[in-house]
C-alpha cells in the first residue's frame, strides 16, 4: 500500500511539474517559434526574389549564426546563475550579476561586428558558388549594425527568464517579426519609392528589428516592479574580472556546445553552397522548417535549465530528476507532431517556399530525414538543458565535439561528397551526430543526479 501510494504521489508530483514546465515554456516556445520565423520570412521574401537571393540568404544566415552560437552560448550561463541566487534566497546577487553581464554583451557585439566586417571574404576561399557570392556579402554586411542590439537583448532575456519571467520574451520577439515581415520586403523588392536592395534588404531589416527588441526590453526591465528590489539600473559597475570570469567559466562550455551542434548545421548549410544553388536553397527550405520546430523543444529546454537551477539551490536532487523527466515527456510528444507534420505534408511545406519545381522536389525529400532526427534533437536538447541546470557544462562539451564533429560531420561529408549521395548523406550525417549526442549527454544527466540522489540519502 505504502508503495502504491509513493507511486502516485510520485505522478502526481510530476504532472505537476510538467504543468509548471509547460506554463514557463510556452512564452518561450512562442518567442523562439517567433525568432525562427525571422528565418522563416527571410526565406520566403529571397526565395521569391529570386533562387540565388535564398542561396545567398541561407549561406549568411549560417555564416552569421555560426558566429553567434559561442557568444550567446556564454551568455546562457545566466538564467542557470540566476535561477541557483533566487532558489537559494540570495537574490542580491542577482544585479550585480546582470550588470556585469552587459559588459560581457557588449564586448561580445564588439567582436561580432568586426567578424561580419570581414567574413565575407571566406566566401571566395571555400570555392563558394560565384552566384551566391555578392548578395551574402551584402546581407552580412548590413546585418552587422544589428550586433550590439541583439547580444544586449539576449542578455536581459536571460536574466528574465532565470526569475521565472518569460512573457517578455514571447512579446518581443513577436514585436521583432512584425516589424521584419513589412520592412524586409519593402527593402528587398524596392516599394515606396525605394530602390530594390535583395539580400541586403533583408540584412537591414533584421538589423532594425533586433534593435526594436533590446529598446523594447530595456524598456520593461526600468518599468517593472516585479524586478525593482534587484536594483538592475540603481549604480554603474566598471567591469569585475572575478564576476565575469565565473560567468565564463560555467559559460564557455555551454557556447561551445551549442557551437558543435549548431556549427553541424551550419557548415552543412555552408558545404551545400559548394554543390550548387539549388541543393543550397532546398537545404534551406528543409532546415528552415526543421528549425521552426525545433523552437518548441528548444524552449521547453530553457524551462527545463530554470527548473533544475531553481532546484538545485534549494538542493533538492528529487525535484531536478522531475524537472528532467517532465521536459522529456512534454518534447516526446511534440516531436512526435513534428515528424508527422514533416512526413504528412512535406511537398506542401516546401511549396511555401519556393515555386522552383527541382528545389521543391529535393526540399521535399529532405524534410523526411529532418522527420527522423526530431526523437534525438527532443532528448539531446533537454540532456543538455538538465546538465546546464546543475552547471555541468566541461564534459558536455567534449561530448558534444565527438558527436557532431567526429562522427557527424565525417559521416556527412563521407555519404555527401564521396559515395555521391549529396544533401541526402549530409542529412544522415546530422541524424548520426544527433543520435550519439543524445545517448550521451542523456546517460550522464541521469547519471549525475543518481550519484546526487545516493549521496543525499
Amino acid at each position: 500500500m505504502t508503495a502504491t501510494s509513493d507511486s502516485g504521489t510520485n505522478r502526481r508530483r510530476l504532472r505537476g511539474e510538467m504543468g509548471t514546465t509547460t506554463r514557463l515554456a510556452a512564452p518561450l516556445i512562442v518567442g523562439h517559434v517567433s525568432t525562427a520565423m525571422i528565418s522563416f520570412v527571410d526565406s520566403v521574401i529571397a526565395g521569391h526574389h529570386h533562387t540565388a537571393t535564398l542561396a545567398s540568404v541561407s549561406v549568411a544566415t549560417a555564416m552569421m549564426w555560426f558566429a553567434i552560437m559561442l557568444p550567446l552560448g556564454v551568455l546562457m550561463s545566466i538564467p542557470p546563475m540566476v535561477s541557483e541566487m533566487d532558489g537559494s534566497g540570495q537574490r542580491s546577487r542577482i544585479g550585480p550579476l546582470f550588470r556585469q553581464a552587459l559588459w560581457l554583451a557588449i564586448g561580445i557585439a564588439t567582436v561580432l561586428f568586426v567578424y561580419l566586417t570581414f567574413a565575407p571574404a571566406l566566401l571566395g576561399v571555400v570555392g563558394m558558388d560565384p552566384l551566391i557570392v555578392p548578395g551574402a556579402r551584402d546581407f552580412l554586411h548590413a546585418v552587422r549594425w544589428g550586433m550590439p542590439g541583439l547580444c544586449l537583448f539576449f542578455c536581459m532575456r536571460y536574466l528574465a527568464e532565470g526569475l521565472h519571467w518569460t512573457r517578455p520574451t514571447m512579446y518581443l520577439s513577436l514585436l521583432g517579426l512584425a516589424v521584419l515581415a513589412p520592412v524586409g520586403y519593402v527593402l528587398t523588392f524596392g516599394l515606396l519609392g525605394l530602390p530594390s536592395m535583395g539580400a541586403k534588404g533583408l540584412g537591414y531589416a533584421s538589423a532594425l528589428s533586433m534593435w526594436i527588441q533590446a529598446l523594447g526590453f530595456l524598456l520593461v526591465l526600468l518599468r517593472s516592479q516585479r524586478l525593482h528590489e534587484l536594483r538592475l539600473f540603481k549604480q554603474w559597475d566598471w567591469p569585475q574580472w572575478p564576476v565575469i570570469r565565473r560567468t565564463l567559466v560555467v559559460g564557455l562550455p555551454i557556447g561551445v556546445m551549442v557551437l558543435m551542434e549548431g556549427g553541424l548545421f551550419t557548415t552543412t548549410a555552408v558545404l551545400m553552397g559548394r554543390l550548387g544553388a539549388l541543393q543550397s536553397s532546398a537545404h534551406q527550405i528543409a532546415i528552415s522548417v526543421a528549425t521552426l520546430c525545433f523552437m518548441i523543444p528548444l524552449g521547453v529546454a530553457e524551462a527545463t535549465t530554470v527548473r533544475v537551477g531553481h532546484a538545485l539551490g534549494r538542493n533538492d536532487y528529487a525535484a531536478i530528476r522531475r524537472a528532467m523527466y517532465a521536459g522529456l515527456a512534454i518534447v516526446l510528444m511534440t516531436q512526435l507532431v513534428s515528424a508527422s507534420i514533416m512526413i504528412l505534408g512535406n511537398h506542401q511545406l516546401a511549396s511555401l517556399y519556393s515555386e522552383d519545381t527541382a528545389v521543391l522536389t529535393l526540399a521535399s525529400s529532405l524534410l523526411l530525414f529532418a522527420a527522423t532526427f526530431q526523437f534525438p534533437d527532443g532528448v539531446q536538447v533537454i540532456s543538455a538543458a538538465t546538465l546546464r541546470g546543475l552547471q555541468d557544462t566541461t564534459v558536455p562539451m567534449w561530448m558534444a565535439v565527438f558527436s557532431y564533429w567526429m562522427i557527424g560531420m565525417p559521416v556527412g561529408i563521407l555519404l555527401g561528397f564521396y559515395y555521391g549521395m549529396g544533401p541526402k548523406g549530409m542529412w544522415i550525417g546530422l541524424i548520426c551526430g544527433l543520435t550519439l549526442a543524445a545517448i550521451l549527454l542523456n546517460t550522464r544527466a541521469r547519471a549525475t543526479i543518481r550519484r546526487h540522489l545516493s549521496t543525499a540519502s
